[in-house]
């Protein structure tokens, strides 16, 4: 138990083994790491680690093992749930991955890269595009994420709809386990039938069943054409025949498609004074679409942007659209759509949602939870963005004007959540897409989830980590 834990001698020996750079106490250099990148959940620690290779991170955890000291793993402390912040209690150890940030290995051939768990995901883009290679794998935090966290949570981003989430892109996996054993599966295979894919158990545990330290990504050729399109639709189920349009028409090419309402791009036109709308006039709905190519194909890419909007004009399924006529322009469009949170905060407090439900009943499920929702909760104002293509969207429900944040997101707030998640699972849905359980949602999975998968995972919890040190109080 932590009440019987000589803390004085674990930090001692933590001390000796990772030297003054590997562990720190200090409460100033702690702070900013004991909160979550929403500001909802605010832990202690007893220190920080930082090992600086997967040896380390394995004396460590053995270390704790034998003390009984919890471990919470910490990679860019970018999570949307709060699985990577400690408790109240000053018990835990908070692991930080950053300081294990190599890129070990770029195969330009085999068109994969072997990456430590601490590499940020930009500075992954900027190492292979010098390759002429890209990973296809991208988000708004991508200047913090890291690898290891993105796995941990099996991210995703923009680029599900073609390439798929986190799951997809790993190749092979390294891992640190409860006992200290470590995982090492770095090298893919095409085909391995030797029973369990384990590095997929791994993928998408949240830090609970073992540390991720290193994995082999698979990497795909660098873009060389985009063109990017921003149209007008009068409704969801427009915006739905559209993705299927796009999809017959521009087959692989079609890479992103994110939809937005009116009034979200109205309030980041007003968060981003020098932005602009895309189109006049008003539309109820916008949607950003990507097409990419290769270099092969990469003459004709500006040509199937404008069939697919003739085409999606002459079926009355856009009211007006345009193409981004540069680069600048492309990424001005980007900008957008990226820009809904931080304008959204500017509003007041929201409480936010990752939801799904089967891609074909999103425009559905969104026109009806929307109006239920806010007869439910007068003065509130429910608003859906995102993957459409996916059936990922991003549900957010923001404050009646005048409300103070904290107390607002702890009352109302935690009961809109409640309602909005017995609405996913009616129909069908997840009320976890792409950001993962951590303790923010961890009450409402024991509550809603499949009482069988529920099971089986705290069964696999118990196998591989029996005295519950890796990442409590997360997920289950």
């Amino acid at each position: 138990m932590p009440g019987m834990i000589d803390y004085d001698a674990f930090l001692n020996e933590a001390e000796a083994l990772l030297g003054p750079r590997g562990l720190t106490r200090d409460p100033d250099l702690l702070e900013p790491w004991l909160t979550d990148w929403r500001g909802r959940f605010t832990g202690q620690a007893c220190a920080m680690a930082s090992p600086a290779s997967t040896d380390e991170v394995a004396q460590l955890v053995r270390l704790c093992a034998r003390h009984g000291v919890p471990i919470v793993p910490q990679g860019g402390n970018s999570g949307m749930a709060g699985g990577a912040t400690p408790d109240t209690s000053g018990h835990e150890l908070l692991l930080s991955l950053r300081r294990m940030s190599a890129i070990r290995e770029i195969d330009v051939e085999g068109r994969k890269a072997v990456c430590e768990a601490g590499v940020v995901l930009q500075n992954l883009h900027e190492a292979v595009a010098e390759k002429t290679l890209r990973f296809p794998l991208t988000l708004g935090g991508k200047g913090s994420a890291t690898i290891g966290g993105l796995i941990s949570t099996n991210a995703g981003g923009s680029q599900v709809l073609r390439h798929g989430s986190m799951r997809a892109q790993v190749l092979g996996l390294e891992a640190v386990l409860a006992d200290g054993s470590i995982f090492s599966a770095l090298t893919p295979l095409k085909k391995d039938n030797r029973g369990f894919d384990l590095k997929q158990l791994l993928i998408g545990s949240e830090g609970t069943l073992g540390i991720v330290t290193a994995a082999t990504l698979r990497l795909l050729p660098a873009v060389a054409e985009r063109t990017v399109l921003w149209a007008g639709a009068a409704s969801l189920k427009a915006a739905r025949s559209l993705l299927l349009y796009c999809e017959d028409v521009a087959g692989e090419a079609l890479e992103g498609f994110e939809i937005l309402p009116d009034d979200c791009l109205a309030a980041v036109l007003k968060h981003l004074p020098d932005a602009r709308s895309p189109l006049s006039g008003n539309h109820a709905w916008h949607v950003l679409i990507e097409l990419v190519t290769d270099s092969a194909r990469a003459d004709g890419l500006q040509a199937l942007g404008e069939t697919v909007l003739a085409g999606a004009l002459e079926r009355g399924l856009i009211e007006d659209a345009t193409i981004a006529a540069n680069e600048t322009q492309a990424e001005a469009f980007w900008l957008l759509r990226e820009s809904i949170a931080p304008a959204e905060r500017e509003r007041g407090p929201a409480v936010q949602h990752d939801i799904s439900v089967a891609v074909e009943r999103m425009p559905e499920f969104i026109e009806a939870a929307v109006p239920r929702i806010e007869a439910a909760w007068p003065g509130t104002q429910a608003v859906a963005f995102g993957h459409l293509g996916d059936g990922n969207v991003h549900f957010h429900v923001i404050a009646p004007p005048g409300n103070g944040t904290v107390g607002w997101e702890e009352g109302e707030g935690k009961l809109i959540s409640r309602q909005v998640y017995d609405l996913v699972t009616e129909w069908g849905g997840s009320i976890s897409a792409e950001h993962g359980i951590g303790q923010l949602k961890r009450e409402d999975l024991a509550r809603l989830g499949d009482p069988v998968s529920l099971a089986m995972m705290r069964q696999v919890k118990q196998a591989l980590d029996p005295a519950g040190l890796l990442n409590p109080g997360k997920l289950l």
